[in-house]
């Protein structure tokens, strides 16, 4: 109880303090159950985590957590870290779906409470391991934003704090992997790009 308190007090504080920089920091809060991973927040930490296989997904404080484009009718959703496989090595998954228009990072409040279903075929799923981009197929998988909420400081719109789940089933060079327990809460304001149609 007390890390989410002092979680909390940190995250007033950052608040408190009105500069872009704190504001994109990653701040990790352990899981209650598996500390590796960060706990499930509607913050804006601007952290992610997931379980590949029997290693970590994760957020690295040296690079930007997310970034979402739009272009011709599809949003496209990256999440941007490290997973350990003996070393640390850099890694990306990239969620691609048709969306409504959205043309300014406030837009993305439009994300409220959907669900994507990854298995559709108008879904596509990348995945990146040092520099290695490969199209996979899920088996069955979502992704879920559960919160999509407008962030304001001193009545000025500041970034969509965008918060949710994920997991997916598939084949990798015809041997079957999973990515589980994933969750996000980032905040998106810079990190955003429509490209004109």
């Amino acid at each position: 109880m007390k890390k989410y308190l002092y979680a909390t007090l940190f995250f007033l504080f950052m608040l408190s303090s009105c500069e872009d920089y704190n504001m994109d920091r990653t701040i990790f809060v352990p899981d209650e159950f598996d500390p590796t991973l960060p706990a499930y927040t509607e913050w804006g930490y601007n952290s992610f985590g997931a379980i590949y296989d029997r290693n970590y997904f994760i957020v690295s404080n040296g690079i930007v957590p997310c970034k979402i484009t739009y272009q011709k009718g599809m949003l496209n959703f990256y999440l941007i870290g490290k997973i350990e496989q003996g070393a640390y090595r850099n890694m990306s998954l990239t969620f691609s779906f048709p969306s409504p228009p959205i043309n300014d990072y406030a837009d993305l409040i439009k994300l409220n409470n959907i669900d994507i279903d990854l298995t559709d075929a108008s879904c596509l799923v990348k995945m990146e391991i040092d520099d290695n981009e490969e199209i996979i197929t899920p088996i069955n998988g979502r992704l879920s934003f559960r919160r999509a909420q407008l962030l304001k400081i001193d009545g000025v719109q500041n970034r969509v704090i965008l918060s949710g789940v994920f997991e997916l089933r598939f084949l990798r060079k015809d041997r079957p992997e999973i990515i589980s327990d994933g969750r996000f809460d980032v905040g998106i304001n810079n990190d955003f790009y429509c490209f004109p149609e």
